[in-house]
């Protein structure tokens, strides 16, 4: 099987695909007051960003490890773009990163972590792009600052790019992305794929039926 790879925007036609639906898509426990009514609105419609729990475990996790010593993380979003009734929309399935330079105000890759990043990058099982990017602000609450938007709009200035900031110290998370010259707040979902567990630790049990086999206990000494 071949390796997985980078597509380049310009080079993968945009595919149909359904959204994940209803019942396998819900909202981050983090989003403030006012992103849970953003979400809510477009219910119907549809989001522009869905987020894998995987990926978001793993970005909660991420900014979460170093929130004790207010450290900024940062990482990459890894998916696809799709389309589905004219609308276009990206769907992360998995996060890339690498070791960090950062403080309690900034953070980048470090120069050494390259090859690590890379290989992470190889590593990822599926042909992909890259989606946008998401990184911490422990205890800063949830913006974009000068400096974020001067990376957003050098890096990820496409419009299906997203920058996900997190704090994990406030318990707060949002989406971003640039229009024009103007940053918005993009409202996402959390999916999971079919027969997978439900978002945030939650499991399913499956129902006993009757005639079912009692389970085997073995015996403790």
């Amino acid at each position: 099987m071949s390796s997985p790879h980078i597509v380049g925007s310009k080079d993968r036609p945009i595919r149909e695909r359904e959204p994940p639906p209803k019942d396998r898509r819900t909202a981050h426990k983090w989003l403030n007051d006012k992103a849970k009514e953003e979400y809510l609105g477009l219910e119907e419609k549809g989001y522009e960003l869905y987020i894998s729990k995987l990926a978001e475990e793993k970005i909660r996790n991420h900014a979460s490890s170093t929130s004790s010593d207010r450290l900024e993380v940062m990482g990459l979003l890894l998916g696809n773009i799709f389309r589905c009734n004219g609308n276009e929309y990206a769907l992360v399935r998995d996060v890339a990163t690498t070791d960090l330079d950062s403080s309690s105000v900034r953070v980048r890759f470090s120069r050494d972590g390259m090859e690590k990043l890379f290989a992470s990058l190889e590593d990822a099982g599926f042909n992909y792009l890259i989606v946008g990017w998401y990184h911490s602000h422990p205890g800063h609450r949830c913006f974009m600052s000068p400096t974020d938007v001067e990376t957003q709009r050098g890096l990820f200035n496409k419009r299906f790019h997203s920058a996900v900031v997190i704090d994990p110290i406030s318990k707060e998370i949002e989406a971003f992305y640039l229009d024009g010259s103007k940053v918005k707040s993009r409202p996402f979902a959390i999916y999971w794929d079919e027969f997978q567990n439900p978002y945030y630790g939650e499991t399913v049990r499956r129902k006993r039926l009757a005639g079912d086999a009692q389970p085997i206990k073995a015996n403790r000494r």
